[in-house]
């Protein structure tokens, strides 16, 4: 992974007023190799934008897939969130979180298309998130199918707020999930107590079964830290670009 070929990346800084925010929103958008506008890409979306480029090396990896693996040319584009401000706006009962979701369909998904050439097609959007980040990327999906069908899960934060969400939904036919889960996540320190994420996984997994979501889920060794999250993000994406 020290090839120069694969740090060579095109990575464009954006900035995007939001009016259910009420504040600008910073974006870094990835560029695939030969980029050009007048061809249409599938396109991959991650909370907590800044880690995923930073330290799940997210463009870095993608360039590799891209030219060594032949895989579909595609945008990623990372959404930034304050850390002070992030479970307000991620987990479901946060003061922040409605809002959030609708900047997210509302004005990101729109700004973002109307700017780069992004396909348009469920099977050619992606979400993804870390811990809390792939819950709200459920919860996005789940407010907003007609947007979203895929979801990256890296060991989603699925406390029992979002799981008893989860399970009102009759039916999920139309959602596809890759979930995976460190097995030494079993005491999660957190900010608010600490979990056994593996359990809320499983049980949020068995939720999902239950009612015909396409599940693909991974126990392996590892920890709730994005040195576990980085070495799967490669399966994640073939998963879904395939």
């Amino acid at each position: 992974m020290t090839d120069a070929k694969y740090l060579k990346r095109t990575i464009v800084k954006e900035e995007i007023e939001s009016n259910y925010l009420n504040e600008k929103r910073t974006l870094r958008v990835y560029l695939p190799p030969g980029y050009q506008a007048w061809i249409s890409y599938p396109v991959v979306y991650c909370q907590d934008g800044e880690d995923f480029f930073n330290f799940g090396r997210v463009a870095t990896l993608a360039n590799q897939l891209i030219l060594d693996e032949e895989l579909e040319p595609f945008i990623i584009v990372g959404v930034e969130v304050d850390k002070k401000v992030r479970t307000s706006e991620y987990s479901p009962v946060g003061e922040r979180h409605q809002s959030y979701v609708q900047f997210f369909a509302h004005e990101l998904i729109p700004y973002i298309e109307g700017k780069y050439p992004i396909r348009s097609d469920l099977d050619s959007r992606i979400l993804a998130g870390d811990s809390l980040g792939g819950s709200v990327s459920v919860h996005i999906a789940l407010q907003y199918p007609n947007l979203f069908q895929n979801v990256i899960s890296l060991s989603g934060a699925y406390y029992p707020d979002s799981q008893s969400i989860i399970a009102a939904e009759p039916d999920l036919s139309w959602l596809r999930l890759y979930m995976i889960v460190g097995l030494q996540e079993d005491v999660v320190v957190t900010d608010h107590g600490t979990f056994d994420f593996v359990t809320f996984n499983r049980d949020t997994r068995d939720i999902f079964l239950a009612r015909s979501a396409s599940v693909h889920y991974l126990e392996r060794d590892g920890q709730h830290v994005w040195g576990f999250w980085q070495q799967y993000i490669p399966d994640t994406l073939k998963h879904f670009l395939k």
